[in-house]
């Protein structure tokens, strides 16, 4: 079932209709997907994903990490580093674009 599909949908403020065109499927697919518990295929489900930038797994309600997972690199982070890494994950990708232009900022006057 794609527990988080019409919340990423209304999120995003597209249609049933503009979506399905996006992904090249139907209207009643989507509503199927939403109101009946009808499962889609695995390449929709990659296709419905990689639209909300998200995963399968957020899709499904595998997880609660509503953005593409990424694979992480280890750091030896103090305290506060961490603190910092947890505040920038909580904070949509236009917040975190405007975190990265001020770091930008500042190191390129280092």
């Amino acid at each position: 079932m794609v527990k988080n599909l019409k919340a990423l949908r209304n999120k995003k403020g597209v249609s049933q209709q503009k979506l399905a065109e996006s992904i090249g499927i139907s209207q009643q697919s989507i509503n199927k997907y939403e109101n009946h518990n009808i499962e889609p295929d695995i390449n929709t489900l990659m296709n419905l994903a990689s639209y909300f930038s998200t995963s399968i797994d957020y899709l499904v309600g595998h997880t609660n990490i509503d953005r593409i997972i990424e694979n992480v690199q280890k750091y030896a982070l103090n305290k506060e580093e961490s603190a910092t890494i947890d505040g920038y994950r909580m904070l949509n990708n236009r917040e975190r674009e405007s975190i990265r232009l001020i770091i930008q900022n500042y190191a390129a006057n280092k």
